[in-house]
């Protein structure tokens, strides 16, 4: 498939201090590509890079070095042409309050202008009955909905989405789920970021992973997944500081990342779950929470970076 985005070796650093004397990298040497009518996820905790990685996509922010090719188009000499032919969902949006949800759709249709049929925009994120309701009056669920439906005012091509079901509930986060990939089987490409875990194996066709500026792996999800397959874990928590060595004695311990008060053990095999109880028993380490289970994403991200996925 053609690539629609191609990223290289992008880089954007921000001053700080209180004289801006230093600089960080939020964005350290990141390159990536887009397959056309793909589903690619940015996926990492808050401070990752992956929101400033996506501003500068769609034309919000500028690089300090890199390049960026969207749709043929290079980010800083043809912004304009690029900005006609993507949709752009931010993590904030506001809107006037004196329009209704339809007249917010023709407003935005004239921006572009052309005619956009604002009822089967309506009607495709489930909101046909909210023609004439204003936002404020929008349930959360409802309002990214409505949101989504700003994005495809004009026959994008390319739909980034920024952390687009933070904040809804459980419920809300799935409906919104289903309605990426109706969007997606229209043959529009989405980029998005996301931290939760289970909506990038849910999404993406493929994800980077990312951390502190750099993008550490990308593939699709299963398949970063698999890597791991042949390794489960054990987790618990513990008020004790304990010498490594100490889970290394139990046979089929292969990594262990301890850091008071989890405690998280990667092994071989399931049948030595019994061993390293007595292990834990005879060395009088007191624990509870004792959970047992297989790889995820959670997990390649634990591999990547030896940590464990903190969103905080």
């Amino acid at each position: 498939m053609p690539k629609v985005i191609e990223v290289k070796n992008l880089v954007k650093s921000y001053k700080k201090g209180r004289r801006g004397k230093e600089s960080f990298r939020a964005v350290d040497g990141v390159s990536f590509s887009v397959e056309k009518g793909e589903i690619f996820g940015l996926l990492g905790p808050n401070g990752a890079g992956k929101t400033t990685t996506l501003e500068i996509l769609e034309g919000l922010k500028k690089q300090d070095s890199g390049e960026v090719r969207i749709l043929g188009f290079d980010n800083l000499k043809n912004t304009e042409d690029i900005k006609k032919r993507i949709g752009v969902q931010l993590q904030e949006s506001g809107y006037l309050p004196n329009l209704t949800l339809g007249e917010l759709l023709d407003m935005f249709s004239s921006f572009y202008g052309q005619h956009t049929d604002k009822h089967w925009l309506l009607k495709l994120v489930d909101l046909e009955s909210k023609e004439h309701a204003y936002v404020k009056d929008l349930s959360g669920g409802q309002r990214q909905r409505f949101t989504l439906a700003t994005t495809m005012v004009g026959s994008p091509e390319i739909v980034f989405l920024d952390e687009p079901t933070t904040g809804l509930d459980p419920s809300a986060r799935r409906a919104l789920w289903q309605l990426v990939k109706n969007i997606n089987s229209q043959g529009i490409t989405v980029i998005l970021t996301t931290h939760y875990m289970e909506e990038a194996e849910f999404l993406c066709h493929r994800v980077g992973i990312m951390d502190q500026g750099k993008i550490l792996e990308i593939d699709e999800p299963a398949k970063l997944i698999d890597n791991l397959s042949q390794t489960s874990q054990i987790s618990f928590l513990t008020d004790e500081v304990v010498d490594e060595a100490v889970f290394y004695q139990a046979p089929g311990v292969t990594k262990v990342y301890h850091n008071a008060p989890k405690t998280i053990l990667e092994i071989d095999s399931l049948n030595h779950i019994g061993e390293i109880v007595e292990i834990l028993r005879s060395h009088r380490i007191k624990f509870s929470g004792f959970m047992v289970k297989t790889a995820s994403l959670e997990d390649v991200y634990l591999d990547l970076t030896g940590k464990e996925f903190d969103n905080e």
